[in-house]
């Protein structure tokens, strides 16, 4: 595996060369487009990208966890979690790739 992470200026170097617009109008386009992702998910919304996946946000209750160190009673305060559910053909494309 490489390790290599894609980044907002990889996403909009890809905008420049595919779309053709300027850099500064790609990089605006990319954060336009994960600003209106991130406000749509603070506001408790689901975020469906077709062949991509499924970005939600789940509440989460409160509970008692335990210490695995001391095993001593800690409570769980109640939370939101961003969770992300891939799509079939996103599943299949990650899995072809790890035959070659």
């Amino acid at each position: 595996m490489a390790g290599k992470t894609l980044t907002r200026m990889d996403l909009t170097e890809a905008v420049f060369r595919a779309v053709g617009l300027s850099r500064n109008e790609s990089a605006d386009l990319v954060e336009s487009v994960l600003q209106h992702m991130s406000d749509a998910l603070v506001d408790g919304e689901t975020v469906k990208i077709s062949s991509f996946g499924t970005f939600s946000v789940r509440e989460k209750a409160a509970r008692v966890g335990r210490n695995p160190k001391t095993g001593e009673e800690v409570p769980i305060l109640p939370r939101r979690v961003l969770t992300f559910r891939p799509s079939h053909l996103m599943k299949e494309r990650v899995a072809a790739g790890n035959k070659s």
